[in-house]
């Protein structure tokens, strides 16, 4: 499916480009960030120019792929989960297929609280979520993410569950999971990790 091309300032420089540009030829910067990593690198106020730039794009074209993930990821950054959970929905909806989507959308779920302080209807719709993005692609931190829920919320409660959270870990590790992965995915949650994690 094709989208249409549009045309827009650089957030960082205002230089005039498209929503077909990699990168800023005035100023070298993503045009669209592609991961969260590139979210995460960048400091809070540029994560806010880039907002405030795609929020007037998206209001006047918002079937653009791309951009829903831009917004949904600078949301994640600011930690302004209900915020991103809409863009990650449209992200969605727009591929089916990008499993990040599915993924950063289930962190967004918890809104910065421990899966143990979250409803059970929550925790399924994580899990659904989840599931969805393994199906996509088998990552590491995906697991990983299963392995906290398992542990924080149903055995932190007593309730059995399958895989337990040391199965899951064990398949994070062999889907190869990198500590970096998970020391970004605390930072988001703004949780302390788990020992036995």
């Amino acid at each position: 499916m094709g989208y249409e091309v549009v045309d827009l300032e650089c957030p960082g420089c205002g230089y005039n480009v498209t929503t077909n540009t990699k990168q800023c030829p005035q100023c070298y910067r993503e045009i669209v960030i592609t991961s969260f990593d590139s979210a995460v690198s960048m400091a809070e106020d540029d994560v806010r120019k880039y907002t405030n730039t795609y929020k007037k794009v998206l209001s006047s074209h918002p079937d653009q792929p791309e951009l829903n993930m831009t917004m949904a990821f600078c949301f994640l950054k600011l930690k302004l989960f209900d915020k991103a959970l809409p863009y990650f929905d449209k992200a969605i909806e727009d591929n089916i297929d990008g499993s990040e989507a599915y993924f950063y959308a289930a962190v967004s779920m918890l809104r910065g609280k421990r899966p143990f302080l979250v409803s059970k209807a929550v925790i399924s719709k994580i899990e659904e979520y989840v599931s969805a993005a393994l199906e996509i692609e088998p990552k590491g931190i995906y697991y990983y993410f299963l392995a906290y829920i398992k542990y924080d919320y149903y055995e932190k409660k007593c309730f059995r569950t399958s895989p337990s959270s040391k199965e899951a870990v064990m398949l994070a590790q062999n889907a190869g999971l990198l500590e970096k992965d998970i020391i970004q995915l605390y930072q988001t949650l703004s949780v302390e990790r788990p020992n036995c994690l």
